[in-house]
């Protein structure tokens, strides 16, 4: 870093953080709150990925499963085609346990709103190319998840198998 770059840090170091007109962050402690928001490694991906690998299962960690589609997912099994999601309650609006926010509603429901359109579509998208999609919520029981997961990919290798030979 150059000392006008270091300069020009320190002096704004202790100036208070304020969002831009029409920015998502209400206040500097949403703002950190947001950024510290983990989009992979979660603690429910890495049980479920921890118990699958367990049963022998390899895979791809937060992979593309077609390449001309920008979007990953959390397990992907490509000989098998099988593409796993783990999805969070607040950001893909669980039935269950979505709570509408209160700071914000407009911004943050779109949010959400646009996060199940796009996994619908993600669905559609790699079930067109020959995908199997599974999609698990949050809270799902881990083992449960683990278990679907196993022997989804399991049979679906076995059928592979099957018509190649």
């Amino acid at each position: 870093m150059n000392t006008d770059t270091t300069e020009h840090l320190l002096m704004h170091e202790d100036v208070e953080w304020t969002p831009p007109e029409g920015s998502w962050a209400s206040s500097a402690a949403r703002r950190r709150n947001m950024q510290a928001i983990r989009s992979r490694d979660t603690k429910p991906e890495q049980a479920i990925r921890r118990l699958v690998h367990a049963q022998g299962l390899r895979y791809r960690v937060a992979a593309k499963p077609l390449p001309g589609l920008r979007r990953t997912a959390d397990m992907v099994f490509r000989p098998a085609k099988v593409a796993v999601f783990i999805d969070g309650c607040y950001w893909h609006g669980c039935p269950e346990h979505y709570v509408p926010p209160k700071t914000n509603p407009g911004y943050w429901s779109k949010k959400v709103e646009g996060n199940i359109i796009r996994d619908r579509d993600t669905d559609l998208k790699l079930t067109e190319a020959g995908w199997l999609v599974l999609r698990f919520w949050e809270h799902s029981a881990a083992e449960e998840c683990a278990a679907e997961i196993t022997q989804t990919v399991t049979e679906r290798r076995r059928l592979l198998q099957s018509r190649v030979l």
